[in-house]
């Protein structure tokens, strides 16, 4: 059942204030509207032009102004969220380094988890850092689009990735690669003794009321890191206010102190989208603003504007192939043109 809630427990989207015209995103027709509320409105009307999107969510100053499913399930049950999983990770991280079951991003595989290092490795993959993991700056071959099946098939998906040869220097140029977030899931493994559904559900779940099912693993029963992950929309929305709240939750410190600056800081760059990467998250300009986004496939999205106390999540058709300069580029425009600009 399709169902659409505009809350006014946020009264500031629903005051009177004027706000200026804006653009119509792709083939949507322009609206001109005069109050905030409108604006959320007709950010919805345009959302639902779109036929592969299917649920999104908007919070604004921490409230959800506005949760529509147009098509497939409600916003309140989880679907699978592609490679925002990775950015999930990257949260782990910051949560274990806040812990103190990591040192910091510097540590490297050698000294966290010895035992994941193949005896017939290359001898750069021990040195090889957290945040070369964090970053995708490897230098391994990828194990993504046609390699995935390959690497899946495996039956060690830890020792087939280290075990892959070197395509460039590690820490240098961004290779995007599923199969190094499940190296870096089994460091935190191991480094914690916990599986990284545990560990998603006590560091993220139970503060931020997320469910976290089970979900895929490898051959040796670890769970996959980096893909298929399930969230709600609103689960995505409360882990994407967690990182416009500086890692906090309730006043508390969910991930180490200024995790997230690190995170919003660009690392490297999308040889796809040729947008920034910090750990975990893209990192763009929209409408002026700094802005990050977790992308999973198929067009599932977590956007970020700290400035404009902006969060929202958007799911879409997960069967159906989304390029950056396509449907993806359609919906930070969806972003930008009703949600940002419009404030003024």
């Amino acid at each position: 059942m399709k169902r659409r809630t505009l809350l006014k427990s946020a009264a500031y989207c629903l005051a009177a204030t004027s706000l200026p015209a804006f653009a119509a995103t792709g083939s949507e027709t322009a609206n001109t509207p005069v109050t905030a509320a409108d604006a959320i409105n007709a950010f919805a009307d345009a959302a639902r032009q779109l036929d592969r999107l299917h649920g999104l969510v908007v919070m604004k100053q921490g409230e959800i102004v506005l949760a529509e499913n147009f098509r497939g399930p409600p916003v309140d049950k989880a679907v699978n969220v592609k490679s925002i999983s990775k950015s999930v990770v990257a949260g782990l991280v910051g949560c274990a380094i806040e812990r103190g079951s990591l040192v910091g991003v510097d540590a490297t595989l050698g000294e966290l988890a010895p035992d994941l290092v193949p005896v017939d490795a290359d001898v750069r993959i021990a040195k090889l850092s957290v945040q070369d993991f964090l970053t995708m700056r490897l230098g391994l071959e990828s194990q993504s689009g046609g390699n995935y099946g390959r690497w899946a098939a495996s039956d060690d998906w830890v020792r087939y990735a280290l075990t892959r040869p070197f395509t460039s220097a590690p820490g240098g140029k961004m290779q995007y690669s599923t199969a190094g977030w499940h190296v870096l899931g089994a460091i935190l493994s191991e480094v914690t003794g916990k599986s990284l559904l545990t560990l998603s559900r006590e560091w993220l779940g139970e503060p931020l009321d997320i469910e976290f099912a089970t979900w895929t693993r490898d051959p040796q029963g670890r769970y996959l890191g980096g893909n298929e992950m399930s969230m709600s929309p609103l689960e995505m929305a409360r882990f994407g206010e967690l990182y416009r709240l500086d890692g906090r939750w309730n006043d508390e410190l969910v991930m180490v102190e200024d995790w997230v600056r690190q995170s919003f800081e660009p690392k490297t760059v999308s040889p796809w989208s040729d947008h920034a990467y910090g750990y975990g998250w893209y990192l763009l300009p929209l409408a002026g603003q700094k802005a990050a986004y977790a992308r999973g496939y198929g067009g599932q999205l977590i956007h970020v504007v700290p400035q404009a106390g902006l969060v929202v999540a958007m799911t879409s058709d997960s069967s159906r192939a989304a390029r950056s300069d396509g449907y993806i580029a359609t919906l930070h425009s969806l972003v930008e043109d009703y949600l940002i600009a419009t404030q003024g």
